[in-house]
């Protein structure tokens, strides 16, 4: 049965990597629908909207949407409903991807790249799952308004709401402990339970949830010591389960760990395993164009495609493999790139990727 995949570029080095990604996933020689559409500010000035309908018409008609970035200095003066950025926001939203997946690992090759010594973080191997529809992104009421009464009578404030339904809490802590279970059965939950209400009532649900799962270790730690503790000893965690708003923080942290954000996949998933893919870094349009940009996130980002969404764990092995492969011959592009090994640009990069599968 033919599989449809949605490939949204994006802006920035977006359409640079979504390319190389599609030119692997195009050569696994599998029964797929691959269709392009705009989104982000490339959207915003085709059709005057970042997510314009036939775009999410696209993405909800299909089984998954491979996602390059959005984002670009010049739309920053547009008011937010319009910035590429919401967008991405707008997916999850509409096709309610509540779960996000950042693994980060330390390819061997790479162990030097890494801001930390190699020591630290040699076998690095982490699994953060964050939850992406809820938190202080999505809380309702928000806004800039102007105080009424007590010490700042008369001027303006702004607010944000935090909060969490119970379904919410339990479907991602589900995920974690499933995810768990597959690794090392240790899950690290993440939150500020000591200050915020709404970091109680998660720590709770997960106590609860954790019955079902007796053969998973269940921890905790405030965001805090978690941010340290990523950088003192990253290899004591496994699997980090958290919030939308410290899992932003704590998964690009995770990132650096690895030499380079851009080594790192993601997948974002609802209820039904539609998944949207994308690399974990951002649009980079100070290098847009140049060829200078690591498409080995996005063709990353695509094995766990067909991992999670397409069922096709043995064609996303071959994927991962062959990354390794070109790592071990030495190729590096500009953000990994150290003394002995071969700098290479996105698409001698996103060719060499194809040769191994070869």
């Amino acid at each position: 049965m033919t599989k449809k995949i949605a490939i949204l570029p994006g802006d920035g080095i977006g359409p640079e990597i979504a390319e190389q990604a599609a030119r692997v996933l195009g050569a696994l020689g599998l029964d797929l629908e691959m269709k392009t559409a705009p989104v982000g500010g490339a959207a915003y000035d085709q059709h005057g909207h970042p997510l314009p309908p036939s775009t999410l018409k696209l993405a909800q008609e299909s089984d998954a949407i491979l996602f390059g970035a959005v984002g670009d200095w010049k739309y920053d003066s547009l008011e937010r409903a319009l910035r590429p950025e919401q967008a991405i926001l707008g997916l999850r939203k509409a096709l309610g991807l509540f779960a996000n997946f950042r693994p980060a690992i330390l390819y061997p090759q790479l162990a030097n790249a890494s801001s930390l010594k190699p020591e630290i973080v040699s076998g690095l191997d982490i699994l953060i799952v964050r939850e992406l529809t809820g938190d202080i992104y999505f809380g309702q009421p928000r806004g800039v308004r102007e105080v009424a009464d007590g010490p700042f009578k008369g001027e303006r404030q702004g607010f944000d709401t935090m909060h969490y339904a119970e379904s919410e809490v339990r479907r991602i802590a589900h995920v974690a402990f499933q995810a768990a279970a597959k690794r090392k059965g240790r899950l690290c939950s993440v939150d500020k339970a000591n200050v915020l209400e709404t970091s109680q009532f998660w720590r709770d649900i997960m106590i609860d949830v954790a019955k079902e799962y007796p053969n998973v270790e269940l921890s905790h730690m405030y965001v805090d010591n978690a941010a340290m503790q990523l950088v003192r000893d990253p290899k004591a965690f496994d699997v980090v389960v958290t919030g939308n708003l410290f899992g932003d923080i704590l998964s690009d942290e995770a990132a650096m760990l690895t030499g380079s954000i851009g080594m790192l996949p993601s997948a974002s998933l609802n209820a039904s395993n539609q998944g949207l893919y994308e690399p974990s870094h951002g649009s980079a349009p100070d290098i847009a164009g140049q060829d200078k940009a690591n498409p080995l996130a996005m063709i990353l980002s695509t094995a766990m495609m067909l991992r999670y969404s397409l069922d096709l764990p043995e064609q996303a092995l071959r994927i991962e493999a062959a990354v390794q492969k070109v790592l071990e011959q030495g190729l590096r592009t500009p953000d990994i790139h150290e003394a002995g090994s071969e700098l290479v640009g996105t698409t001698q990069m996103g060719g060499a990727v194809l040769k191994a599968l070869a």
